[in-house]
Order: C-alpha cells, then sequence, then structure tokens
C-alpha cells in the first residue's frame, strides 16, 4: 500500500492550480484527470477532488475510498513520473469499486499513462 503515503499525494492547493494550469486533460462520464509529467520522480502522486455537489461526506469519502483502491490495484502499471488529479462527476455516485477500476483505466490509456 505504497500509494497511501502522504509522500505519494497532492494536497496543497499551490500544487492543485499548478496542476490544471500547466497540465492535459482527459474525461468520460465518471472521472475527470489532469496530469503533468515530472522529472526524477520515482513515484506517481495523486489528488483527489470529491465536490459538495456529489453528496454527504459519508458518499464523497466512499468514492474517495473507491478511487485509491483503484489506484491501488493499478499501481503497478501506471508511469512513475507523473502527478495526477482526478475528479470525480455526478455519475461516479451510483458506481462500484470495479466500475470505478475500469473507468479510471480507461482514462490511464487515454493519457498514455498506463504501461502493460
Amino acid at each position: 500500500m505504497i500509494l497511501l503515503k502522504k509522500k505519494y499525494r497532492v494536497k496543497k492547493n499551490e500544487e492543485f492550480q499548478q496542476i490544471f494550469k500547466q497540465g492535459e486533460s482527459f474525461a468520460n462520464k465518471q472521472l475527470v484527470i489532469y496530469y503533468v509529467m515530472k522529472k526524477d520522480q520515482q513515484h506517481f502522486r495523486v489528488g483527489i477532488s470529491v465536490g459538495k455537489k456529489l453528496g454527504n461526506a459519508v458518499m464523497r469519502n466512499q468514492i474517495k475510498r473507491y478511487i485509491r483502491e483503484s489506484l491501488r490495484q493499478l499501481e503497478p502499471h501506471i508511469q512513475p513520473d507523473v502527478d495526477i488529479i482526478i475528479i470525480a462527476r455526478k455519475p461516479a455516485t451510483s458506481m462500484n469499486v470495479e466500475e470505478f477500476k475500469n473507468s479510471l483505466k480507461h482514462l490511464l490509456k487515454r493519457t498514455g499513462l498506463y504501461c502493460q
């Protein structure tokens, strides 16, 4: 579970804003991904955003847990030199972990960050 360590998270607002401004984005119905390539980085970093429009705190935290679990399963296939922000959309409220994994895998393949 190396992914959940604090050094592998994007937490600061300045980092989020930098990725939004400099990064590229891809989206599907459930998720949006922004990413920026970083050099000399041993492991990818992830920031997760779930807006208040998607539900109460319990629902938002559940969505974040599902996204983290999906990332944990996909971790060996994701390029290490990248910062990623994942934003959940409204259809994500009715998804299970497997659907999150498939949606995330689809987006990572479209961005070229998924390696077999």
